[in-house]
């Protein structure tokens, strides 16, 4: 979700019903020299708490100085990536492949512990590959480390994100450790959330790519848990909040980049729409605001029956 849930989003998905939300993966690094990209990532607003600033890095002494200045931002707790399979981040040792160094893993997180005073939570999958599983070893130790709370994403980092998910390895990591347990891994509907927790008796669930263009996942899942009837939202509303989101974006980032960024949210909200690979086309071409209103008008009259 790098580039994706910045603070525009993730305060709309908050509005929807997320419970908390975790911060853009942030070099460690970056923070420690004062990188001010960094920095930026780093900025919370009151209306997406919950919220964790998420680190990520393979020197227990870089994280735990990153983590240090992540806290002058006041987030509610700091999250330690240990799950990303990006290249250019396991390929330096820092995040997936933190799967294969469980005893680094440990000083890292000791590290982080020990450097602040707020919670401290990791993000980890099932593994490096499938031959290499040390979810479960991993738990171990980061809950010997002092984190309060475990997120494993089903998957290993070779899958990246192909399926299966691995329901068996997150209700074994739920088992091991005593700490909170937060699953994730093709959670996209009400029923896939129920599944997902009856099967891996976990604590919490973690929504990540579902939430682009439909932060309203959120409401849904919520309804489903509750028992409660939901109704998705009409193409008037959806288009609203798509809006509501650029115009966010805009106020908090240079509105030229924001404009540039918001054509992959504006093709994610086309999803599922009567011409949709064509309005996505349309969205790679986005320039101004104006630019994003043609092409909801296009949509909405493409598709009528949705309003």
């Amino acid at each position: 979700m790098a580039g994706v849930a910045d603070r525009a989003m993730r305060e709309i998905c908050v509005k929807y019903g997320a419970g908390f939300t975790v911060g853009e993966l942030t070099s460690a690094k970056g923070v420690a020299l004062g990188d001010k990209k960094s920095f930026s990532l780093l900025t919370i607003s009151e209306k997406e708490r919950p919220m964790a600033s998420q680190l990520f890095g393979c020197e227990p002494e870089t994280m735990a100085a990153a983590a240090q200045k992540a806290v002058e931002f006041a987030p509610d707790f700091i999250d330690i990536n240990m799950g990303c399979p990006a290249p250019k981040v396991a390929g330096n040792g820092g995040g997936s492949a933190l799967m294969k160094d469980p005893v680094l893993a440990e000083k890292i997180v000791k590290a982080v512990v020990d450097a602040v005073e707020i919670p401290v939570t990791v993000k980890m999958r099932t593994g490096w590959d499938s031959d290499n599983l040390t979810a479960v070893e991993l738990a171990k130790r980061c809950e010997n480390a002092g984190a309060s709370m475990l997120t494993v994403h089903g998957r290993t980092r070779v899958q990246m994100y192909a399926p299966p998910v691995d329901f068996d390895t997150i209700k074994n990591v739920k088992k091991a450790v005593k700490i909170p347990v937060v699953a994730n891994g093709d959670i996209v509907d009400g029923k896939s959330a129920l599944n997902m927790l009856e099967t891996t008796e976990c604590d919490y669930l973690m929504v990540g790519r579902a939430a682009q263009g439909n932060p309203f996942v959120f409401s849904e899942i919520n309804a489903f848990l509750k028992g409660e009837n939901y109704t998705p939202p009409t193409l008037l509303k959806r288009f609203e909040v798509l809006r509501e989101q650029v115009a966010l974006m805009m106020k908090y980032k240079d509105p030229y980049n924001a404009i540039l960024e918001s054509r992959k949210h504006t093709a994610w909200y086309m999803t599922g729409l009567c011409g949709a690979a064509s309005l996505r086309r349309m969205c790679g071409e986005i320039s101004s605001l104006n630019d994003i209103e043609k092409i909801i008008e296009i949509a909405l009259e493409q598709n009528k029956d949705l309003w």
